[in-house]
């Protein structure tokens, strides 16, 4: 009995090798998995992918000819016609041949081309900490004077007008610090106030400062065009709507009368007519709300113009997101002792506008094509160069595929661009489910 019980206490029961790993069967992982799962896992499924597989040949059986036996170095329709001989390709010629007026315009100096060049490359510059915050606070300082610097580098001339731009923004901020504690849209209109009656009076000063010979060429605002005019409007629409629309979303909630009214009716007036009128406005009647002999320029006024208008979609967007949030964060923010401004920057205002970032960039993206609008208004912008002087040209009379392609890849690279840019913050923010 005890050489049985010694001998089956021998026996190990316990596996002392690891047996090796085995590759996962190939219809259990991999790409295979992934046509399965994706796209073949029930009848409706595959019968759907192989009518869009089909529907995808197709188009590209029709297009890639087209595209890969074109023509890139003519000088006219008519020669892109002869080299081709009746074969199947595009005339690419017309963008080799024009790609200065499409990016720049017709009539900006082809010798200062390098001008907006830099101040497209600093705007990557400027825009970094903002977009990727984890970089160090005081890049902001570049941030906060690129606008000027882009606009001397843009328009040329006299130094002195952004100097005093940037001092009228300075006079603004020490109004809004000083105004904020009440009220965040008392403040934020206020200090705009002050930088725009600063800015006024500076006009007074510059032309006695202003020297006969610039360091850059002076180029007016009529010059602008193409691509380039595209990418200044949205830019500069976009930055600008973004706080507006905080404040008017905050002054529709504020506690005083007047100052919610005004939001109100603003908001409502905006969303209540279409864009292309408010640019008739601006190329019409704009110019009468100004100081006689002022000189506001058409770009000035469109921006104004495109502004108001985002500006008041986005104020609706953020007043959902402080909507959503509840009543527990504004109470909390109260019992911590926090005044207005305080309980806005740190506890209110990050939680809506995480919560607004859809929003906030489906109005940006619409913004950008918008932009196209300014053709109407004789704006040469890219669609502008591409139905003005492009089109009327009997050398290109009659291109419009390869035009109207170049235009649409161009904005789908930035429109693109951006919403990747929000899913990653959106997930770089999610920081409730973690």
């Amino acid at each position: 009995m005890s050489d049985t019980h010694s001998e089956s206490t021998t026996v190990s029961y316990v596996r002392t090798e690891t047996i090796p790993q085995q590759a996962a069967p190939a219809n259990a992982a991999g790409p295979a998995k992934w046509i399965k799962d994706n796209l073949f896992a029930t009848w409706a499924n595959s019968l759907l992918t192989v009518a869009a597989i089909y529907v995808i040949y197709l188009v590209l059986a029709s297009t890639l000819p087209w595209i890969f036996g074109g023509v890139w170095s003519t000088g006219s329709l008519r020669e892109c016609r002869e080299v081709l001989d009746g074969a199947t390709g595009a005339c690419f010629s017309v963008l080799t041949e024009r790609w200065n007026q499409l990016l720049f315009g017709f009539k900006y100096p082809t010798d200062q081309y390098w001008r907006p060049t830099v101040a497209f490359l600093l705007m990557f510059v400027a825009m970094a900490p903002v977009l990727f915050f984890d970089l160090p606070r005081k890049l902001l300082i570049v941030t906060g004077l690129f606008p000027f610097v882009a606009f001397w580098l843009i328009w040329g001339g006299t130094i002195w007008t952004p100097l005093f731009a940037l001092l009228s923004v300075i006079v603004g901020y020490i109004v809004y610090s000083k105004l904020v504690a009440r009220s965040f849209a008392a403040g934020f209109f206020g200090g705009i106030a002050a930088a725009l009656v600063f800015f006024w009076l500076s006009g007074f000063i510059v032309p006695s400062l202003t020297p006969d010979e610039p360091f850059l060429e002076a180029v007016p605002s009529r010059d602008l065009g193409g691509y380039m005019l595209n990418m200044m409007l949205g830019v500069t629409c976009v930055s600008l709507s973004l706080p507006i629309g905080i404040a008017l979303a905050l002054g529709r909630q504020s506690s005083m009368p007047l100052i919610k009214w005004v939001s109100v009716i603003f908001i409502e007036f905006i969303r209540g007519v279409p864009l292309i009128t408010l640019l008739f406005v601006a190329n019409v009647m704009l110019a009468y709300f100004f100081p006689p002999g002022s000189g506001v320029d058409l770009f000035l006024r469109v921006v104004i113009m495109i502004t108001m208008f985002s500006s008041a979609y986005i104020a609706e967007v953020i007043r959902g997101g402080l909507a959503a949030l509840p009543k527990g964060q504004y109470e909390a923010a109260d019992s911590l002792g926090l005044d207005y401004s305080q309980a806005m920057r740190l506890i209110i205002l990050p939680q809506a506008l995480k919560i607004s970032i859809p929003g906030i960039v489906n109005i940006a993206v619409g913004l950008f094509k918008d932009t196209t609008l300014v053709s109407v208004i004789s704006m040469f912008d890219l669609i502008g160069m591409i139905r003005g002087p492009i089109l009327a040209s009997t050398d290109w009379a009659g291109v419009y595929w390869e035009l109207f392609g170049f235009a649409a890849l161009i904005f789908f690279v930035v429109c693109y661009g951006i919403s990747q840019y929000s899913q990653w913050l959106e997930r770089r923010l999610a920081t409730d489910h973690r």
